[in-house]
């Protein structure tokens, strides 16, 4: 990946399973991202999951990533997937979506 890439950042879509719905999972993970600088949202999924779109520097996307893998006291996160891509720039904070 390229220096001027790393910079203007990438956009991860995160598919976090376990229990992370009804333990504080998307307001965790919205603090994080917000205190990383990066921007996107968090949604829970009918199937259980929660999923975030998240907009940034590489290297700050892959420290939410671990992150997440631990979230807050009460969740058991089982897996974290990822699918990378170019960032679009259309978020300009993160996000709770409903």
């Amino acid at each position: 990946m390229s220096d001027s890439i790393e910079q203007a950042g990438i956009r991860a879509r995160l598919l976090v399973t376990g229990k992370v719905q009804g333990v504080g999972y998307r307001a965790f993970a919205a603090r994080v991202a917000r205190q990383r600088g990066l921007c996107g949202g968090v949604r829970n999924l009918d199937d259980g999951r929660v999923e975030l779109e998240v907009e940034g520097p590489k290297n700050l996307v892959l420290i939410l990533i671990e992150d997440l893998k631990v979230g807050p006291p009460a969740a058991r996160v089982a897996s974290v997937d990822v699918e990378w891509s170019q960032a679009t720039g259309q978020y300009s904070d993160f996000e709770v979506w409903y």
